[in-house]
């Protein structure tokens, strides 16, 4: 369970370019700042290099023009959401279409991925 209760959401408009952040011991009236995100060293792996180039600046991997993975915080919790995004005045926002998966969720997917690609390839070799 984490020690604060942190959100950042783009499950909906009123909360796509926000984020808040409180402190579980600190009263409404308390304001947060955050702390300086520490940097990483560049290292010279290529796997490294490519991780950190998935994500773009918006804090989303795109899978496609219109969807994206993000890993966020909504109601104290974590989770992965993998959404479709729709353009309204210029800017992306998530629409409606997309699932949101707890740490528990993800992790049951991930140690699935072999057997969920055989299937795939079973599919596709019909």
């Amino acid at each position: 369970m984490p020690k604060s209760k942190a959100r950042v959401s783009d499950d909906n408009e009123s909360e796509s370019g926000s984020s808040s952040s409180s402190d579980s011991a600190s009263t409404p009236s308390d304001s947060y700042t955050p702390k300086a995100k520490k940097t990483k060293k560049q290292t010279s792996s290529p796997s490294a290099a490519s991780s950190a180039s998935v994500w773009n600046e918006e804090g989303r991997l795109a899978l496609s023009e219109k969807r994206f993975v993000t890993v966020k915080w909504f109601k104290g919790l974590v989770y992965v959401d993998i959404r479709e995004y729709y353009e309204k005045d210029g800017v992306k926002m998530p629409g409606k279409k997309g699932i949101s998966l707890n740490p528990e969720q993800w992790a049951k997917l991930k140690d699935n991925l072999r057997h969920i690609d055989k299937k795939v390839k079973a599919v596709e070799e019909r």
